[in-house]
């Protein structure tokens, strides 16, 4: 762990902290007119200065890791839900003459997963939307904007039509529509994630206190580490300033950033376990070194 670089924040740090090793061994070199015009500051208060620095530090990762968990557990309400869905596709309403209606019902369900994740990121779900739904759906999806939510949509149709037909019963109805309505409130809580993000001033003050406290570090203590300054402060600066980037990170858990959650691997999995259900062949195999860099 110590020299691992995938997923850690240190290779996007390194200019910001090499640019801080300079700054602080200029002062080091001049720091004789430092200490001729009293421009040494007294230690003791960047102590109390960085307790208060690292308690708001704290409290933004902590909000950061809420909205990434939050999210990541919707993702997984996710799996769960799409999965009672085929599975209740095949148990409540295959009638031995239907096995396409329902694989395509599946279909849906692995097209809901792909458009959700494609609206999370902003990204065009056209080419997902293709390779699983009917050309002419496929192509009628892409004048909404909110895909997902026509999808879902178009899964409580087959529903009712089923019920129609007296694929279904009332009872097995309502298990569908409570299914339907949990994954309505994925997509709603997702967006929600994804439309609100931490209050900007908040962050602005907390990223520009980080930095100025960082730089003014080396004042109070040029005089008494000499030339172990630059190294002592790049030490100290990084601990701060990695933990206000891994906050920025973790904010946009949808993100393609290498700590947000991998969308694409967990649809992908989703949509394998779909498959199988449905007694499909499955066309995608998830690989460890996938998550961080989808």
């Amino acid at each position: 762990m110590l020299f691992e670089w995938k997923g850690s924040v240190l290779p996007q740090l390194l200019p910001r902290l090499g640019l801080l090793i300079i700054y602080s061994g200029v002062l080091v070199y001049f720091r004789d007119f430092l200490m001729q015009y009293h421009l040494h500051i007294n230690p003791a208060i960047f102590t109390v200065f960085g307790i208060a620095l690292a308690l708001f530090l704290g409290f933004r990762n902590n909000v950061s890791y809420d909205r990434f968990w939050e999210g990541r557990k919707l993702w997984g309400a996710l799996l769960n839900d799409t999965r009672s869905l085929a599975r209740q596709a095949h148990n409540l309403t295959d009638n031995g003459e239907n096995k396409e209606e329902i694989s395509a019902f599946v279909n849906k369900l692995i097209a809901l997963v792909y458009a959700l994740k494609h609206q999370l990121r902003h990204t065009d779900a056209k080419d997902d939307l293709a390779r699983l739904l009917p050309e002419a759906f496929a192509n009628d999806l892409q004048r909404y904007r909110f895909k997902p939510v026509m999808l879902l949509k178009s899964l409580g149709e087959w529903v009712k039509i089923n019920k129609q037909k007296e694929n279904i019963s009332a009872l097995s109805q309502l298990a569908f529509e409570e299914k339907l309505n949990k994954l309505s409130d994925i997509i709603g809580g997702c967006e929600r994630i994804a439309g609100t993000p931490i209050p900007y001033s908040y962050s602005v003050l907390l990223h520009r206190t980080v930095y100025i406290y960082c730089f003014m570090l080396p004042f109070g203590f040029v005089d008494t580490l000499g030339w172990l300054t630059p190294f002592i402060i790049a030490f100290v600066a990084y601990t701060f300033v990695a933990l206000e980037a891994i906050a920025d990170e973790l904010e946009d858990p949808f993100g393609t950033q290498p700590n947000d959650l991998a969308l694409d691997t967990m649809a992908a999995m989703i949509e394998s376990t779909l498959r199988e259900i449905d007694g499909q062949e499955i066309q995608h195999k998830n690989t460890v070194e996938n998550y961080y860099v989808t």
